[in-house]
């Protein structure tokens, strides 16, 4: 039998249990896929623990939204597709497993020279990452000012908008500042005087803004430096984005994606494995954590403990 994380509760890391469940069956349109790696992400814990509205529990829920795998069979109808491919996941509730259907649609196939840690490391941040830059209309000649930029969406963020022509400052503490740099950034450091710091790394002015962080100063600092609302985002605060006249992606926003948002946050999975497979995008790689551990994971994610991407591995 496959195996799976699940919880039938809402709560701390404990009500995740691993537990034996029925091997998955590719239907029409769909693959099953051997789970190499998962990836763990802020909104799963937010949603294990209610800290994200989601429906009451009425059976146990499986857990995780990214993951990278092999094709072990494929239902009637599919096409691109066959028995060995190695994939990346994207959009697919329950990765947090050893087998898991998935609709053909949500996958991308992985070249040899990009891991599966990796591949399960893209869906969530480098799709937040791609839609909020696209809905802002990042481009050529831009100046960004991402706050968080050391974390995984922020990260993906700074190196979309490079490769799309923007000059990008990123905050981070110091001691995040020299991978910040490598990946196109001009870092600089939170906290007081934040403000001042940017606009020295910025003597021309920022035109557009990402918060990535979702603190006070964040948004504060985002307001005195861009002049057009429309072109400040958070994908933290969405629940009072309204009240300081910004834009929300998700974040727990309650303005839903539209249809175009939600396609460029698709398009992302192609678009950053392209970019791996070239050497043109980095994914930092944290702990690699065996799936039974589940809430090991969780707590690192909530402690904030850990740097890069942690993944489970089955």
């Amino acid at each position: 039998m496959a195996r799976a994380i699940v919880y039938t509760e809402f709560g701390s890391p404990d009500v995740l249990h691993l537990i034996e469940v029925p091997d998955p069956i590719a239907l029409s349109g769909e693959a099953v896929v051997r789970i190499e790696a998962a990836g763990v992400n802020p909104i799963d814990a937010k949603l294990r623990s209610a800290k994200r509205p989601s429906p009451p529990i009425t059976e146990p829920r499986g857990v995780g939204f990214d993951g990278a795998g092999v094709i072990e069979s494929v239902g009637d109808g599919v096409a691109g597709f066959a028995v060995g491919d190695r994939v990346a996941i994207r959009d697919t509730v329950g990765t947090y497993a050893s087998h898991l259907s998935v609709a053909v649609e949500k996958l991308v196939t992985l070249p040899d020279s990009v891991t599966a840690a990796e591949g399960a490391g893209i869906g969530i941040p480098a799709g937040t990452a791609f839609q909020a830059l696209r809905s802002l209309g990042v481009a050529q000649g831009d100046v960004l000012l991402v706050h968080g930029g050391s974390g995984a969406v922020g990260q993906a963020a700074v190196q979309f908008a490079v490769a799309w022509g923007a000059t990008v400052i990123a905050t981070a503490s110091p001691a995040r500042h020299e991978q910040l740099r490598e990946l196109g950034a001009v870092p600089v450091a939170y906290g007081d005087g934040l403000l001042d710091r940017v606009r020295d790394a910025a003597p021309d002015g920022v035109t557009v803004a990402l918060d990535c962080a979702g603190t006070d100063e964040a948004i504060e600092v985002s307001l005195d430096l861009v002049a057009d609302r429309d072109r400040i985002a958070t994908i933290v605060r969405g629940p009072d984005a309204a009240s300081f006249g910004i834009r929300a992606f998700s974040g727990g926003s309650p303005e839903p994606l539209s249809a175009q948002e939600l396609e460029w946050r698709a398009e992302a999975l192609a678009a950053t494995v392209e970019l791996l497979a070239a050497g043109d995008f980095t994914i930092e790689l944290g702990p690699a954590i065996p799936l039974a551990e589940a809430a090991r994971a969780h707590e690192l994610v909530e402690s904030g403990a850990a740097s890069g991407k942690i993944v489970l591995v089955p």
